[in-house]
C-alpha cells in the first residue's frame, strides 16, 4: 500500500506538492492555516482537509510534506516526527543551524525519515552531469560556478541567498563530496535590509573553488551550473529545452614555447531523459518511507547547506548596502 501523505502549507510550492502527490496516488490530506484554501484544494483533489493542529494526531497519515514559511519548519518538523510521522521539509528547513540540528536529531531519535526539498538533485540533467563527473569524463573538477537569477519571489524573513541558493549549494556539495573550508559572502540590499543580490565564494579542501550568484532583482531568468574540469567543461542550463539542457565543451588549453594556446570546440549536447524533478523527488520520498532508506537529500545535507548560508550571509542595517 502506498504511504498516506499530507501536505501542510497550501501556498505556491505546497500546491505543486499537492498536485504531484495526487498524480502519484499518495495524497491523503491537505492542511493550511487558511481553512478555506485547504478546503478548496481538498475539493479539487478529492482528499481530506484537516486543521493543522489535528494533523499530528491522525493515525491515517504516514508522512507530512511541509511547505511553510521557513521560520515555522523546525518546530513543526519536531512535532511531526515526535508524532510518528516521516517528513519532507521544503528548503530552507530552518533559519538557524541550531534549529535545523534540533529537527534532524528529533527525527533520528524517533526513527523517522527526514528529507529536505532540494529538488534539483532529482533533475535528470543533474543526475546525468553527476554521472559524467563520477566517470571521469571532465577530468579533475577544479571550479564550479552557478547563477540563479530572476525577478522575485520576495520574502520578509529570508533574502535572495536563503531563498535561491540552497538548490545550487546542494548540487555543489553533491559534486565536491565535502564542505568548503572557507566561505565568503557579499550582498546588496535595494528594497529593504535583506540582500536582493548575493554572491558566495567557496574554497574546498582539495583546492577546488566555487562561486554562486543569486538575485531576485534581475530582468531575465538564468538557471545555470557550470563545472570546469581538467579534461572538459559542462553546463547544466535549466532554461534551455530538454535537448540542450546539458552541454559538454571539450576545450583544450596548453603551453607552446612559453605561450598559452587553446582550442575552443562547439558544445556536445548530452541526451537527457525527460522527467519532472518534483515527481522524482516525491517518488524517492515515498520509496524511503516504504524501505526506511536514508534519503538522497537527508537532514545532514540540509545542515551543511545551512552552515554555508549562515557563513555567507551579509547583514544590512540600512535600507541599502
Amino acid at each position: 500500500m502506498k504511504p498516506r501523505i499530507a501536505v501542510l502549507g497550501c501556498g505556491y510550492w505546497g500546491s505543486n506538492h499537492i498536485r504531484t502527490l495526487k498524480a502519484l496516488g499518495a495524497l491523503h490530506a491537505v492542511s493550511d492555516a487558511n481553512r478555506a484554501r485547504a478546503e478548496g484544494f481538498a475539493s479539487e483533489q478529492d482528499c481530506l482537509a484537516i486543521e493543522p493542529d489535528r494533523l499530528f494526531e491522525r493515525n491515517d497519515i504516514d508522512a507530512i510534506v511541509m511547505a511553510l514559511p521557513p521560520q515555522f519548519h523546525a518546530d513543526t518538523a519536531v512535532r511531526a516526527v515526535e508524532s510518528g510521522k516521516d517528513v519532507l521539509v521544503e528548503k530552507p528547513i530552518a533559519l538557524t543551524v541550531a534549529d535545523a540540528e534540533r529537527a534532524v536529531k528529533a527525527a533520528k531519535d524517533n526513527g523517522r525519515v527526514f528529507m529536505v526539498g532540494h529538488v534539483l538533485r532529482f533533475h535528470p540533467a543533474f543526475e546525468t552531469l553527476k554521472a559524467l563527473i563520477d566517470n571521469g569524463e571532465l577530468g579533475e573538477v577544479r571550479y564550479i560556478h552557478s547563477h540563479r537569477l530572476g525577478l522575485g519571489k520576495f520574502h520578509t524573513e529570508n533574502d535572495a541567498l536563503w531563498d535561491l541558493a540552497p538548490h545550487d549549494l546542494s548540487m555543489i556539495l553533491a559534486i565536491t563530496g565535502t564542505e568548503p573550508i572557507e566561505v565568503r559572502g557579499e550582498g546588496a540590499a535595494l528594497l529593504d535590509n535583506l540582500s536582493d543580490f548575493a554572491h558566495l565564494h567557496m574554497r574546498f579542501p582539495n583546492g577546488l573553488r566555487s562561486h554562486l550568484f543569486a538575485s531576485r532583482l534581475n530582468p531575465y531568468r538564468e538557471r545555470r551550473l557550470t563545472v570546469v574540469g581538467t579534461k572538459a567543461m559542462a553546463v547544466f542550463d535549466d532554461v534551455e529545452p530538454w535537448e540542450r539542457k546539458l552541454a559538454v565543451y571539450r576545450h583544450a588549453v596548453w603551453q607552446d614555447s612559453g605561450q598559452w594556446a587553446f582550442t575552443a570546440n562547439e558544445p556536445a549536447y548530452v541526451p537527457v531523459g525527460e522527467g519532472m524533478p518534483l515527481t522524482r523527488e516525491l517518488a524517492h520520498f515515498m520509496q524511503c518511507i516504504e524501505t526506511r532508506a536514508e534519503p538522497r537529500t537527508d537532514g545532514e545535507e540540509a545542515i551543511r547547506v545551512l552552515r554555508i548560508l549562515t557563513a555567507g550571509t551579509v547583514i544590512h542595517t540600512g535600507s541599502s548596502a
